[in-house]
């Protein structure tokens, strides 16, 4: 693993561990996006990944992209959304269960263009780097949320 790789890892983990323990708090603000907490299996491994995102709330869900700050690909953690069909979500302290379902065609161009863009403007930049759609997802909770202290 390069030494630009072993950061990126090794922040993300912090990233998790401080929404973990801080509820959420030290990773979000008043700005928008605000930031959830996904655990998702793996696509491969099967194993529980979790992973910082930014979102936006619609009255369809939660609605959340894959621009990895413009990489060529997809990252990991959309595409093992993809493959698992659903997710455990913590926003803030609660936690709970949702499906998820990929934006295709002109839902994923109007949520893209009307929601994502209008409250997060600098994801266009990275759309240009990426040279690729930006994937978007829905979550929707099927479980009632929870608080996660309770359930720790």
């Amino acid at each position: 693993m390069s030494l630009r790789g072993w950061f990126r890892r090794t922040g993300a983990r912090i990233g998790v561990w401080a929404y973990r323990r801080t509820g959420g708090r030290a990773m979000t603000s008043r700005k928008n996006p605000r930031v959830l907490l996904l655990t998702t299996p793996g696509r491969r491994s099967g194993k529980q990944r979790s992973t910082c995102v930014g979102y936006l709330e619609s009255d369809r869900g939660f609605v959340v992209w894959g621009s990895a700050s413009g990489a060529r690909r997809d990252p990991h953690w959309f595409r093992n959304l993809r493959a698992a069909g659903q997710t455990e979500v913590q926003v803030l302290d609660r936690t709970f269960v949702a499906t998820v379902r990929e934006c295709v065609g002109a839902e994923r161009d109007a949520l893209w263009d009307d929601l994502i863009t209008v409250r997060v403007p600098g994801v266009r930049r990275y759309a240009a780097k990426a040279g690729r759609t930006i994937p978007v997802a829905i979550l929707r909770p099927i479980t009632k949320p929870h608080d996660r202290a309770a359930s720790d």
